[in-house]
């Protein structure tokens, strides 16, 4: 059997199509899929409609090597995608009497009598491989078409997951026994996305544009480098991969891994057997959320203290008060002193501060909207950085705690 090269993952369910709930089932398959090696090339969605999903699978069929179907597996009426899918391979579902006392055991297994509404869940199409489902009790369905692979699984996700490591990895370890794509993740701080981009198109002819990938959020950039081949040649790959891109990067890459920024910095404190504090004004507490979102935190994070006014400030943090006179909250010696005041408050080795105006309202030619400053102040010294960030309030303040 051939390498699978190519993907499509199609959803359904009526509510995805609205706007309650988002398909994410989509992004677990494609992770899935990539370390075999196999690029997703399509998504999409469908409601509960028989024809719609026999449309689509049907047309995903003849474009990818790879189909994964979620959703509509269920016991009640909305739930069509058994029908959907039997009509695209052209023929019909029939009831199979040993997944139908499979389906009693499990109910009786949660104590609970089964409604007669989930004897359809029983209905599987001919020539399937049926999939039990050991977290739930609708069954999925796995077909070998040709050289295709059609895979439908139940739509709720953690059943999904376990299907897909139980069920469907041993037959893609067999299709794809030499092949495999990983990947790396380097994280950037500070940077845009075409600042990175500039840096580092010349590397594209040397590892190929379709292994480096860009993703942009608010205040990082993640470059995500991939490899495919066999385990023993894709390590090495991804190592030459990022060297170069380390040389074309510098200092500007902040870690290797999926963790964020302030894992990193925690990570690094943690290192040092160093403590931080920090003094938010726009920010109202975003850095120490972003922070304490990390469990564990507590052994190196002192904690912090959100100065939104000009009394806090001086209050809370010793801010001299000539210093908001003279140069106003927002300027880089009144940032200086918020992190020399936090620091030294909490008894830390770092202060962080970050003060700025975020808008809408605020800004004058001096001193406009998305205008930022940040300060450190530690053992090593101190230091002030400063931009102006574009975007709304909440734009500014995401990318002011990134």
């Amino acid at each position: 059997m051939g390498c699978v090269e190519t993907a499509a993952c199609l959803a359904v369910g009526s509510e995805l199509l609205g706007q309650e709930r988002v398909d994410t089932n989509s992004l677990t398959v494609t992770r899935f899929l990539a370390e075999f090696g196999v690029r997703t090339a399509e998504k999409r969605v469908v409601g509960d409609d028989v024809t719609a999903i026999a449309e689509a699978v049907a047309g995903l069929m003849e474009r990818a090597d790879v189909v994964v179907v979620t959703g509509g597996l269920g016991p009640t009426a909305d739930d069509v995608t058994r029908e959907g899918v039997a009509a695209a391979l052209g023929t019909q579902v029939q009831r199979d009497t040993e997944i139908e006392a499979w389906l009693h055991e499990r109910y009786a297994h949660f104590k609970r009598k089964m409604p007669a509404s989930c004897v359809r869940m029983a209905d599987v199409i001919p020539g399937a491989q049926v999939l039990r489902n050991s977290r739930g009790t609708a069954p999925g369905m796995l077909f070998e078409v040709g050289e295709r692979l059609l895979v439908v699984l139940p739509g709720v996700p953690w059943e999904m997951e376990l299907m897909l490591e139980h069920d469907v990895r041993p037959v893609l370890e067999k299709r794809n026994a030499d092949r495999r794509r990983s990947t790396r993740t380097l994280l950037l701080s500070g940077v845009i996305e075409s600042e990175v981009e500039e840096r580092v198109r010349h590397l594209y002819d040397r590892f190929g544009r379709e292994n480096v990938t860009i993703l942009a959020s608010a205040g990082l950039v993640r470059l995500l480098l991939s490899s495919s081949g066999s385990a023993a040649e894709t390590m090495p790959a991804l190592d030459r991969m990022e060297t170069a891109f380390r040389e074309a990067l510098g200092r500007d890459i902040a870690a290797v891994g999926e963790g964020g920024i302030a894992e990193v910095v925690l990570s690094m404190l943690r290192e040092r057997r160093m403590t931080l504090a920090t003094a938010e004004s726009c920010t109202g507490g975003l850095v120490g959320k972003l922070i304490t979102d990390i469990a564990g935190s507590s052994d190196v994070y002192a904690g912090g203290v959100v100065t939104y006014s000009n009394a806090a400030k001086a209050t809370l943090l010793d801010v001299p008060n000539e210093l908001l006179v003279a140069h106003g909250a927002v300027s880089e010696p009144v940032a200086l002193a918020m992190a020399k005041g936090v620091r030294q408050r909490l008894s830390a080795h770092w202060g962080l501060a970050i003060t700025g105006i975020a808008g809408p309202g605020g800004g004058t030619d001096d001193k406009p909207v998305g205008l930022v400053y940040w300060a450190v102040a530690g053992p090593d010294g101190e230091r002030c950085l400063t931009r102006v960030l574009p975007g709304g309030r909440g734009l500014i303040r995401r990318l002011s705690a990134n």
